[in-house]
């Protein structure tokens, strides 16, 4: 049964991973005359798929089939991309009319010529698949045509011509260009260009410190997941075994005390160093990227999803027993190697139950970009795991207070399968909102959650067993009071359809504004009627302005016409790091800006952008950067990348949310802020910069 399982899960990260597009490609050219060439894309879609025209039909529907080429002075787009006549229908999916290609499609682009020698157009391609039950987005695919050009053709004074139809345009700003330009500092292979403009003061010591207080809250999380892990059938029953063992093998007391405390610092040691082996592989930097990575997300969730259904019973994940027979009996050598090689099996045994914790602990850990959040994180985790040993080691008497295995481990480990069931569909959801695909909104996340924890809280109650679970003669008083907090989380959800905040799962839950109808089920805006008219009363600027949830007025991937505004209302600019899939960054839009003074601030004192570093769209060919980064000479081609490279080039950081405040030559007002929950802090470190912009202007 194991082996089939582990096969089916096998199985499913491969086709996760390597599912084919269902759209296969060919390429032509058609000469048209000595400079001017037809480009002719075809594709052979497999049934039932289909995909879509170059044409956008809404802002909710599809994603267009679109074209990018890769600017050059050698020759010049002609026109806009042609393509064979589509099937127009009302699709119910998305609820408006599509144009889509069956079967084969074929699009053209004619171009001109602007050099005499052989020209290269280089570029890629990218087109949504669907049938009427899913889709699938296959990843942007290159293209490279060779077109030799005649000594006719123009010379280098024609302008490219771009279709941007089916791709989004963010202009070059003044900043990237000084971050590329600029001679970075290289630590351990990533540069890093720290901003020296900086003024100094008490707030420029706000991220380190938050540093620490995050390294805190990490530890508490490893430490009370350590302890979960304690109570699970597969850690549990050793405490007694294990303690035994070195009481009765022991020839005193105190070696028995000695062995018992060395056997926990192993178990303490393997742990950590799991979590700096990691994250020494990867890279810290690494690391923080691949927590925000969709693939990444998407197979945390079906590694989670298959843990939790083997914690509700459906079957059993084991390392193979031939390994962890031969790690047991090399426990049997006496000494410190039996006693690392003690510690080492129990690590191995009690995989199934630690596993899934330890996975969502590190990827937790990782989104700081630090070796320091791996470190605490494992070390809390493991010293909850270890304590016991030393402690019962120390205190043999009791061992006998200890309530006996039974029946009450499994219902742990089903109640644990629960919440990492709840906890999966966060990955999921990570994954859906950096490609705002509209599948896991507020809504379908808040109603899923709704009836995990009510199935959890009726399990807790003995409504219904699993197939391991034993019979319940009686409710205990632990197990009651789990039921009325699992109770209570499941009503606090429910308003949350309605559109209330639910400001205790900010971070977790996907925001307000990504839900099916504005501020859930018939709900509608609570922006204000003065913040609308502020957004109409500058025609120029205006329709570049968005409101967001908490009534707040920003510019949104828009650094170059945030800072112009800027200029011509004369406020600071504050640039907000952000992120679709940054839970630290919804805790402080929906606990810090929604205080009334900050939300005064942000309207009336500054000029806010929000710069998503993990949004995928592509950039505009013409905004396409090489650069070096990571110690490698890159091209920047989307959004989020252009931002990141921004972020970490010119402040020296790779964490959201980050906060800055500049001035018109784009240079910092105070120090940069990282995520802290502290409102009184948060508005003194604004008031700071807002004061010394207004002390500088002339």
């Amino acid at each position: 049964m194991m082996k089939k399982t582990l096969l089916l899960f096998i199985f499913l990260g491969f086709h996760l991973f390597s599912q084919q597009n269902p759209a296969s490609w060919t390429f032509e050219t058609k000469k048209i005359t000595d400079c001017e060439y037809d480009l002719i894309f075809k594709a052979t879609i497999e049934a039932p798929w289909h995909i879509y025209s170059v044409i956008r039909g809404g802002e909710d529907g599809p994603n267009p089939t679109a074209f990018i080429f890769k600017k050059s002075k050698d020759y010049e787009l002609v026109g806009a991309m042609k393509e064979s006549a589509p099937t127009k229908e009302f699709d119910k999916v998305f609820e408006i009319n599509v144009a889509f290609h069956s079967k084969s499609a074929t699009f053209i682009q004619r171009v001109k010529l602007h050099a005499s020698s052989l020209v290269k157009i280089k570029g890629t391609y990218e087109s949504q698949a669907c049938t009427e039950e899913k889709c699938v987005f296959p990843p942007a695919d290159p293209f490279v045509f060779e077109l030799q050009g005649s000594a006719s053709c123009p010379g280098d004074n024609a302008t490219f011509g771009m279709n941007t139809s089916s791709n989004v345009c963010v202009c070059d700003t003044d900043a990237i260009v000084k971050a590329a330009s600029a001679k970075p500092e290289v630590v351990k292979g990533e540069p890093v260009q720290k901003s020296s403009e900086a003024s100094p003061s008490s707030e420029q010591t706000s991220t380190e410190a938050n540093s620490h207080m995050s390294w805190w809250a990490i530890f508490l999380a490893g430490f009370v997941g350590g302890f979960a892990a304690l109570l699970t059938p597969c850690v549990f029953p050793m405490i007694p075994m294990n303690v035994s063992f070195f009481t009765k093998q022991s020839k005193t007391k105190k070696q028995g005390l000695k062995n018992a405390v060395i056997y926990a610092v192993f178990l303490i040691l393997l742990y950590v160093g799991l979590g700096l082996g990691v994250t020494l592989v990867f890279g810290a930097g690494a690391l923080h990227s691949l927590s925000t990575n969709v693939w990444f997300n998407l197979a945390f969730f079906l590694l989670l999803l298959v843990f939790a259904i083997s914690f509700l019973g459906a079957f059993e994940i084991v390392l193979p027993s031939s390994f962890v027979n031969k790690m047991d009996s090399k426990s049997d050598q006496g000494g410190l190697i039996g006693i690392f090689f003690m510690a080492f099996t129990l690590a191995l045994v009690s995989f199934s139950c630690t596993g899934p914790i330890i996975g969502t602990l590190l990827v937790e850990a990782a989104a700081g970009g630090g070796i320091a959040g791996p470190f605490w994180g494992m070390f809390g985790f493991s010293l909850a795991l270890a304590l016991p040993f030393g402690l019962f080691a120390a205190f043999p008497g009791w061992l006998n207070s200890l309530p006996k295995s039974g029946g009450w481990l499994n219902s742990v480990k089903v109640v644990l399968g629960f919440l990492e069931l709840a906890l999966a569909l966060k990955f999921a959801s990570n994954a859906d909102l950096v490609y705002e695909a509209g599948i896991l909104t507020r809504e379908v996340f808040i109603t899923l959650w709704v009836v995990i924890f009510g199935l959890q809280s009726l399990y807790l109650l003995g409504a219904f067993k699993t197939a391991h679970d034993s019979d319940l003669k009686h409710l205990s008083v632990t197990r009651l009071f789990f039921a009325i907090i699992s109770f209570s989380i499941t009503f606090y959800l429910i308003p949350g359809l309605w559109g209330a905040p639910l400001k205790l799962f900010s971070g977790i839950l996907p925001p307000t504004e990504y839900s099916e109808s504005p501020h859930g089920f018939g709900g509608s805006s609570n922006s204000s009627g003065s913040t609308n008219s502020a957004l109409n009363s500058d025609a120029e600027f205006g329709k570049f302005m968005e409101v967001n949830k908490n009534g707040i007025v920003h510019f949104k991937n828009d650094y170059k016409n945030a800072l112009a505004y800027a200029k011509k209302v004369g406020k600071p600019l504050m640039v907000d790091f952000t992120g679709h899939a940054c839970a630290n960054c919804r805790k402080t839009e929906d606990n810090v800006w929604t205080d009334q003074e900050i939300t005064k601030r942000l309207n009336n004192e500054v000029v806010l952008v929000s710069l998503y570093v993990d949004d995928k769209r592509s950039l505009a060919p013409e905004d396409y950067m090489k650069v070096v980064w990571y110690g490698k000479e890159r091209e920047i081609t989307d959004i989020g990348d252009k931002f990141k490279y921004m972020e970490e080039k010119l402040y020296g950081q790779s964490t959201q949310p980050l906060y800055v405040l500049l001035d018109h030559n784009e240079k910092p007002l105070s120090g940069v802020r990282g995520y802290d929950p502290d409102i009184a802090a948060y508005g003194k470190w604004m008031d700071e910069g807002i004061n010394t912009f207004k002390n500088k202007k002339p």
